[in-house]
């Protein structure tokens, strides 16, 4: 009994304040954003098949590659502002480097191809031209230098409507051989039509030649024409 008269005793002020500041704290809480990021693992048998389409690097590994965009981080450096989740509030600002999600379709699967290092230029000129500075800080905006090259963006999987579609073995392998089609396609075209170009500026400077020396030479220099057997 004398429990429970305990328990409806009027409360003290210091309790009081202490609820209420309990309150507030559960409150901010509950109103918290929290993002779960869904990770997925390539699975191994797309990963054979679109080696299998693509072959692989001079590095052992496979030219082309699926990953979905929750895992596909990359570097960015600067100045980033730390809030409060609950007030909105700038809690701080941090210059460094981090990784974020590379791509804004997060919730879907991405195929991505190799590009050799010597593509982004030498490592002098890549911090050359990807250095920033802040707070006299420097900082390199796009991370080191991939010297084991880097694997670019090809295509999104998704539908026309942009809906989520499954990420399957003979899928990506089809993209990938459709993509390594199309490359060597628009090699040999290029290649064509730059023979085509050539042939066409060759046989345009010849008759240019022939016209200039018809009006400017007549024929054998006036000279009789002779039959030399």
């Amino acid at each position: 009994m004398r429990n429970l008269s305990l328990s409806n005793r009027p409360r003290t002020q210091r309790e009081i304040s202490r609820c209420a500041r309990n309150h507030e704290i559960a409150r901010a809480h509950a109103s918290r954003i929290i993002v779960l990021r869904e990770t997925h693992e390539t699975p191994e048998t797309v990963a054979q098949r679109l080696e299998r389409a693509g072959g692989i690097n001079r590095f052992g590994e496979a030219n082309y590659r699926a990953v979905w965009g929750w895992n596909r981080l990359a570097w960015i450096g600067g100045k980033f502002e730390e809030r409060d989740p609950a007030t909105g509030s700038l809690l701080r600002e941090v210059i460094e480097l981090r990784q974020e999600p590379k791509y804004p379709a997060v919730n879907r699967w991405h195929i991505e191809r190799w590009v050799p290092p010597e593509t982004y230029g030498s490592p002098r000129a890549w911090y050359a031209q990807t250095i920033e500075r802040e707070n006299c800080i420097s900082i390199p905006a796009l991370g080191p230098y991939p010297s084991h090259g880097e694997y670019e963006h090809c295509l999104t999987l998704e539908g026309p409507r942009a809906e989520f579609v499954q990420l399957t073995p003979t899928v990506a392998e089809r993209i990938a051989r459709a993509i390594e089609f199309s490359r060597a396609h628009s090699r040999s075209s290029s290649r064509r039509s730059l023979y085509d170009r050539e042939g066409r500026e060759e046989r345009t400077y010849e008759n240019w030649a022939y016209d200039v020396l018809d009006d400017s030479v007549p024929a054998f220099h006036k000279q009789p024409f002779v039959t030399v057997l």
